[in-house]
């Protein structure tokens, strides 16, 4: 049985067995709903329900571990058809600045409860590198629920040197909720509204000038939601990308995420920022977005250092859109390695050491 890998996000999970060439077969929200009694009973006394929703994950940890559970079982036992008592071992993607206590639980979870033969779990900055057949660079992910900056060298992130910025897509999708809430007044807009737009309609300004252009005219879109009120678009679909260049926009004191990038790396030994910079690696959809990679890069020729961010392109036998499940991918090519030569955790030295082995096995 090959080994399955997940890769657990705020928004989405992405799992499947481990064939490092593929995108993920399983691509599902993470959030769920729960079914919970309200306090209330209804006819003939019978209690009345209602649906709660639930997020396993928060800011890219696991939060909730029962709700994981259950998205857990779902996932291996009737996606993946594992069945019970014949179960096979599973690589997890670990955020960057993992709390020890979470990788603990995790893995208890996974051999007490799911009774895995095995176990490993790596950071996902390592692993969008081996995706793109590196194992030195910089990666720069934009999550849904956070933007992690996590310099790698010979497969071992820098963590004196990496940032994490509890901002991300859902922030960019209020952003853009608010935004259009201005301009369009009578119409009545939800959440998964806005996310949908924002993942048709968002583009990227050539740089900050063009930016400027942008907001005083730009061309009119209509967009008619499911529900039949109609929408119009226009400047705000170019603020979710500008945010991240200029964070001012979000109402936060920061950097742009290529000035972020590039202090980052200035902390780690001067002799390793060449490889660092000219391996850089874009992660998480929102990176995907027309003018993004453009914008990027020019903002890096502008940039401070004296030598410049260069992007990685994957190599061309990858799947498309590489870039928002780049973790499960680099977690495939690892897991074709570490079991096999039985580098993960066993049962034998989970009974033996208990959860702490993780921190010694993985890493």
């Amino acid at each position: 049985m090959e080994a399955a890998v997940i890769d657990a996000g705020t928004q989405l999970l992405k799992a499947g067995t481990a064939v490092p060439d593929q995108a993920p077969p399983m691509i599902i929200p993470s959030q769920m709903k729960r079914m919970v009694e309200d306090g209330t009973s209804g006819d003939n006394n019978e209690s009345v329900f209602e649906d709660v929703t639930v997020d396993p994950v928060v800011r890219g940890y696991i939060r909730d571990w029962d709700a994981m559970e259950d998205l857990l079982h779902y996932v291996l036992y009737t996606s993946l058809g594992w069945e019970e008592g014949n179960e096979g071992q599973v690589l997890f993607t670990d955020p960057l600045c993992t709390p020890k206590a979470v990788r603990e639980q995790l893995v208890q979870l996974m051999f007490e409860t799911f009774n895995v033969s095995g176990f490993y779990a790596s950071e996902q900055a390592v692993l969008s590198l081996y995706a793109v057949g590196r194992i030195s660079g910089c990666t720069v992910d934009i999550g849904h629920g956070k933007i992690d900056i996590a310099p790698v060298l010979e497969g071992a992130v820098q963590h004196i040197a990496s940032r994490r910025f509890e901002i991300g897509g859902v922030d960019l999708t209020k952003l853009l909720a608010q935004e259009l809430s201005k301009s369009n007044l009578l119409v009545n807009l939800n959440a998964s509204d806005v996310e949908m737009l924002k993942v048709k309609y968002s583009c990227c300004a050539e740089d900050e000038l063009a930016y400027e252009k942008t907001q005083r005219s730009s061309d009119t879109e209509e967009h008619t939601l499911p529900d039949g009120q109609v929408i119009r678009i226009r400047r705000e679909k170019y603020t979710i990308g500008e945010a991240l260049f200029q964070p001012s926009i979000l109402g936060i004191e920061a950097l742009g995420i290529v000035e972020q990038l590039v202090r980052s790396i200035s902390t780690v030994s001067s002799e390793n920022h060449r490889q660092l910079l000219e391996n850089t690696v874009l992660c998480g959809g929102i990176t995907s977005m027309p003018g993004f990679e453009d914008r990027f890069q020019k903002e890096a020729s502008l940039c401070s250092s004296a030598i410049r961010p260069s992007l990685v392109k994957p190599p061309e036998y990858m799947p498309d859109k590489l870039t928002e499940y780049s973790a499960w991918v680099g977690g495939a090519i690892l897991a074709k390695v570490v079991f096999p030569q039985n580098q993960h955790v066993t049962k034998g030295d989970y009974d033996e050491t208990g959860p702490s082995i993780v921190h010694r096995k993985c890493f």
